[in-house]
């Protein structure tokens, strides 16, 4: 070897030693350097958490003083109520809203004290005065457990739970009718609260009658969608006369309480199984669809409301569909942010110096003078904070916190919440003209005399969400700590309560079910012949015995069953009121006292009202339960849809649409909707299961449930030729002279019963036997009501529809679910007539009972036209459909006249059908497509009017559907400003005063105003040709604004003086009262109807009728 390159070895030998050994020393030594500054580290975040530790501490104390003197220093040592008016002589009244808002900041204070170890008992105490109070609401509302009962049969106030008690003694303090008890939006957030204490760790519940109550409770919220109340400001509507309305913020707030409570134990971590609160599903979703129905708007009368902030925001967090939110709340701040905070709604008197606080109610027109002047209320700055901490939005704190602390009073104890800030009387002429400018003084919070005695008054309402307000900006809160059930976040994002009960899972609640939801779908065969015939088609069913040991209910049972949910007889309360359930609770499988077993929906119940005979149509409503349960369902699991078939449902036409819908099943999609048809035992696993907990264990189940059993039919079919036929009777519509009947003996009408076939005149010898000698009269061993049920049904199998529809009208039938479609047409802000066209109307404005609409039916209708008072209900069904699934179908119709509505069906089926018919003789499923013909606008091209009718046509049928353009009423108001006589139409007079100084503008009653001046039209075409004048004069007016009238516009004058005028132009010399040609004519044409409406208008101008306003350019300036 080479000794030079045994030297370079043993050079480079060494170099890379002392390499690594220099290596391992910088090792070592970074290594000592990275702990001496990690052990810097943690000494200095030890200071750090030790220094905010100790802050935290001390800023806890200072609000624990906080508390202790402005809010538990008015706590009742009885009932833990809190006062509302400090100002009272004899501090007595204490109110449900302002105690719960009391509770929730020392329940706040007592959650963030959880993070101190050593919090000297300050956690515990807190916490126990919380539930005191929570707990003294509870025994109040105790005490009128029967007015519970009473208001789940009818909501009306005077079965309304009371929100005013005594503090000392927990009595009531105002009869019913001396205060505006009714209150849903209360009963809810105290149920809200209640759950959020309990899931904190608090045990509130006690006993299972208390358990009992509170399910009750539930049942008192759930009809919150129909039921008008008297909101948040106790008021009803903004005009303070004594009327209630449906309010937005109390639908909201029902809607985010059966959330909230839905299989929620009251016993806590401790509780059973029987001491869940259950919550129907249904009720939930009519609350939720007429929720976002309603908004951005409060109600009727109040177009926006302050009261939608926490009902929106924190607390209730009732909606997270974030543009709907946003739209609310800007329209909310837009129209009623001030400088010293929000107003509760326009024109509202409260607090002002002009209300007269000796009245209860204002008198009519008064709220005008509050115009301008309302009080502006720094408490909705507080909700906006808290709202902008969930959000993580510090800029926006910091902007809410800086608006409220010029507007904070100063105290001994710290900063004072004022109710409100108002214009002093020597101001207000100033901040009408000018709003905004003037000084607002504060209302009398802080030390006070009263009776000579010092008192501080506080606004507990106020001061309450301040002080959560500023736990959550100082960071020494957790939003999730004071929303342990985190109401903040969509229904996806909550954890699940229990598995056991079904929850809110799927989806945001106020969002669309998502695409790839799968609607499971079951068929069972009524007997095992008709499973064998479905068989050689292709069509896999199964039959109530294959399906053992799970068990099929009717939803009667299953309303049944949920009657005993809630029953307590020292409360004397009945549990669930006997209401049929939706298409999303028919959904679920249920598990109790060890059965299993499914509920098909009610739409395949055997029904005695004659819809369930026309398959086409329960057909279509099959696929509307398929796309509602696709569009609603928010429940953890798939829906499970059970579909029964039935042997009748193949005899004649129905067989056809049943085929096809099955075939769309086998291929998975049913308009657009994803279905799987399968086994039951399959779905088992993915399906939603709700175990009914409540039900005894000892009950005698197979006694008290009848489930739905297989039929033993006899002999097997071979194909559907062998299914027997009905003989064919005699359909010709043979209707009799009643005349004729009328000189007849009921023995003679006996005789001539029997001896024809013709079922029509059959028909009408039971009327008159009816009208003679009642419904048990009886003919031939058969009572007249017997043979009506019998003639229905034959003429049902037949289809003949005069017949089915006349009986049914003579039985005085009514048809499901007919009160929920009238409340989903008026919670969108439409007005609902029921009468004969041309007859007097009966105007539904609010939701009503069953019983209340069967009694308007039959004596506004049956007494003019028999068949009416049942077709006019198969339309209110439709038309309650069409405008949940297509509201735009209605745009423009704001008062849905349904004798209306039929005179211009009548009109559609004279002009496209030649054939002499009646409207009564068409299927119900060809009603509903008649219907949706005449209401559908055919214009692709944007045209008011539909190209492919005649004017005349158009016209007619916008005038019997009452529709309108666009800015029709706003166009109304702007005239009226223009009219100091007012308008005359029909001999109809719309005043100018007061109707200017009680409305506003772009309020609904204000809409509903001009339609009832509209009604007293009779002719449609008439109708319609004096909604096109008021869009011609107000364009006038618009263009001209220094043009005003001088008398009281008469629609009527205008209108024939521009007849007169196309009858000249036209030749014709003789005058005459046939305007068919004039209503046929173009409007926007040469020698069109417009030009001759516009002449009128301006001979009315020549002759003086129009003024022009003087110091017109002052004005404009």
């Amino acid at each position: 070897m080479n000794p030079s390159s045994v030297n370079r070895s043993t050079t480079d030998f060494v170099v890379a030693v002392d390499a690594l050994r220099s290596a391992s020393n910088d090792v070592s030594q970074g290594q000592h350097c990275r702990e001496r500054k990690s052990s810097a580290y943690l000494d200095e975040r030890a200071k750090n958490f030790q220094a905010n530790y100790e802050e935290s501490v001390t800023k806890l104390n200072r609000y624990y003083k906080q508390v202790k003197r402005q809010i538990l220093r008015f706590q009742s040592p009885t009932t833990g109520l809190f006062p509302r008016d400090l100002t009272e002589p004899q501090i007595i009244s204490a109110h449900v809203r302002d105690s719960v808002y009391c509770a929730a900041a020392v329940w706040a204070l007592a959650q963030a004290y959880k993070r101190i170890d050593d919090d000297r008992g300050r956690t515990h105490e807190l916490a126990q005065s919380a539930v005191k109070c929570m707990r003294g609401i509870l025994e109040c509302w105790l005490h009128q457990a029967e007015k519970v009962e009473k208001f789940k049969q009818s909501q009306t106030p005077k079965n309304s739970l009371h929100s005013v008690f005594h503090m000392v003694t927990g009595e009531s303090i105002f009869k019913d009718n001396e205060y505006e008890h009714l209150q849903i939006d209360c009963v809810a957030l105290y149920l809200i609260f209640l759950v959020q204490m309990i899931q904190s760790g608090l045990q509130i519940i006690f006993t299972t009658d208390e358990v009992n109550f509170v399910q009750n409770l539930v049942f008192y919220v759930e009809r919150a969608y129909r039921t008008p109340d008297f909101g948040m400001w106790e008021r009803g509507s903004k005009y303070n006369n004594g009327s209630s309305e449906l309010h937005a913020s109390s639908i909201g707030l029902a809607k985010a309480a059966l959330e909230s409570i839905n299989g929620e134990n009251m016993f806590g971590v401790q509780g059973a199984s029987w001491s869940v609160i259950y919550v129907d599903i249904d009720a939930h979703n009519r609350n939720r669809t007429i929720f976002d129905t309603i908004l951005p708007r409060e109600s009727n009368s109040k177009n926006t409301d302050a009261s939608l902030i926490p009902t929106i925001l924190w607390p209730a967090f009732a909606i997270h569909e974030e543009q709907l939110v946003n739209r609310t709340i800007e329209k909310v701040l837009r129209r009623l942010k001030g400088s010293h905070g929000l107003k509760r709604f326009l024109r509202d008197g409260h607090g002002t110096v002009l209300e007269d606080k000796s009245r209860k109610y204002y008198r009519p027109s008064e709220i005008k003078t509050f115009d301008g002047i309302e009080c502006e209320w720094p408490l909705f700055y507080i909700y906006l904070i808290i709202d902008s901490v969930y959000k993580s939005d510090s800029e926006k704190v910091a902007h809410y916190q800086k608006l409220l602390q010029p507007l904070l009073l100063t105290s001994e104890d710290g900063p004072l919440v004022p109710r409100y800030y108002y214009v002093p009387k020597d101001c207000m002429e100033q901040e009408k003209n000018a709003p905004g400018t003037q000084i607002r003084l504060p209302s009398n919070e802080g030390k006070i005399k009263v009776n000579n005695e010092s008192r501080d008054n506080i606004f507990l309402w106020g001061q309450s969400v301040y002080i959560i307000s500023q736990l959550l900006a100082d960071g020494l809160l957790n939003i999730t700590e004071l929303d342990p059930i985190r109401r903040f976040l969509p229904a996806a994002e909550r954890p699940r309560p229990n598995s056991r009960y079904s929850s809110f899972q799927r989806g945001s609640a106020e969002q669309s079910s998502p695409n790839d939801l799968v609607i499971q779908v079951v068929l069972i065969a009524e007997s095992v012949r008709l499973q064998q015939l479905l068989a050689t088609y292709g069509i896999q069913t199964q039959t109530p015995h294959q399906i053992e040991p799970i068990q099929i209910w009717p939803p009667i049972e299953l309303a049944k069953a949920y009657e005993q949910l809630g029953v307590n007889n020292k409360l004397g309360l009945s549990g669930r009121p006997p209401r049929p359930f939706g298409g999303l609770g028919t959904a679920k499988i249920y598990r109790a006292c060890g059965y299993t077993f499914i509920c098909y929906p009610l739409l395949f119940e055997v029904s005695d009202f004659y819809l369930s005979q026309d398959m086409e149509f329960v057909i279509d409503d099959v696929k509307s339960d398929l796309q509602f349960l696709g569009k609603c369902w928010k429940l953890a699991g798939r829906p499970t849809f059970c579909m029964i078939l039935r042997e009748d449902n193949l005899r004649g036409l129905g067989a056809r649409h049943i085929f096809d819908l099955l075939a769309a099943f086998k291929r998975g999609d049913c308009d657009g909707i994803k279905v799987r048809i399968g086994r039951l035992q399959e779905f088992i696993s993915s399906a939603c299961i709700e175990h009914l907990d409540f039900l005894d264990m000892d009950a005698d189940v197979e006694n008290i449930f009848r489930p739905f059993l297989e039929k033993d039919k006899g002999k097997q079919f071979r194909s559907f030729t062998d299914i027997p036929k009905i003989t064919k009777i005699d359909l010709t519509e043979a209707w009799v002279h009643n005349l004729e009947l009328h000189q007849k003996t009921p023995w003679e009408l006996t005789q001539s019963f029997n001896q024809t076939d013709n079922i029509y005149f059959q028909a009408q010898i039971l009327q008159e036997l009816l009208n003679r000698e009642g419904l048990y009269f009886r003919v031939d061993g058969d009572t007249v009501e017997e043979k009506l049920v019998k003639l229905n049904h034959l003429a049902g199998t037949r289809q003949n529809w005069s017949v089915v529809r006349f009986c049914s009208s003579l039985l005085h039938k009514l048809v499901d679910s007919l009160a929920p479609s009238i409340t989903a047409i008026l919670v969108r802000g439409k007005q609902l007539t029921i009468s004969v066209w041309g007859r007097e109307e009966e105007v539904i404005d609010k939701p009503v009972s069953p019983n209340d609409i069967k009694s308007i039916l039959y004596t506004k209708c049956f007494p003019y036209d028999v068949i009416q008072a049942v077709l006019q209900q198969e339309l209110i069904i439709n038309i309650g459909t069409f405008i949940t699934t297509n509201p735009e179908l209605f745009n423009g119709i704001l008062k849905i006249r349904i004798g209306w509505i039929v005179q211009a069906m009548k009109l559609e089926l004279k002009y496209y059908d030649d054939k002499d018919f009646s409207i009564n003789s068409l299927s119900p499923s060809m009603i509903k497509k008649l219907l949706y013909n005449v209401i559908k606008r055919k214009s692709d091209e944007g045209q008011y009017y539909s190209p492919e009718r005649s004017m005349l046509w158009n016209r007619q049928l916008d005038g019997a559907l009452n529709r309108v353009p666009p800015d029709f009423y706003e166009r109304i108001w702007r005239i009226l400003e223009r009219t100091p006589s007012g308008i005359k139409v029909a001999g109809y007079h719309l005043p100018q005063q007061p109707t200017l100084s009680d409305m506003t503008q772009y309020e609904l009653n204000f809409s509903l105003l001009v339609e009832q001046m509209l009604s007293k039209i009779i002719d449609p075409a008439y109708r319609q040709i004096i909604v096109e004048l008021f869009v011609i004069v107000e364009a006038i007016l618009s263009r001209n604004p220094e043009l005003s009238f001088n008398k009281a516009v008469d629609l009527d004058k205008l209108v024939h003086e521009a007849f007169e005028l196309f009858l000249k132009d036209r030749g014709e010399k003789q005058k005459h009262d046939d305007m068919t040609a004039f209503y046929n004519t173009l409007p926007n044409v040469r020698h069109g109807t417009t030009i001759y409406m516009v002449r009128a208008i301006m001979n009315h101008l020549l002759d003086g009728d129009l003024r022009g306003i003087k110091d017109f350019q002052c004005i404009v300036s």
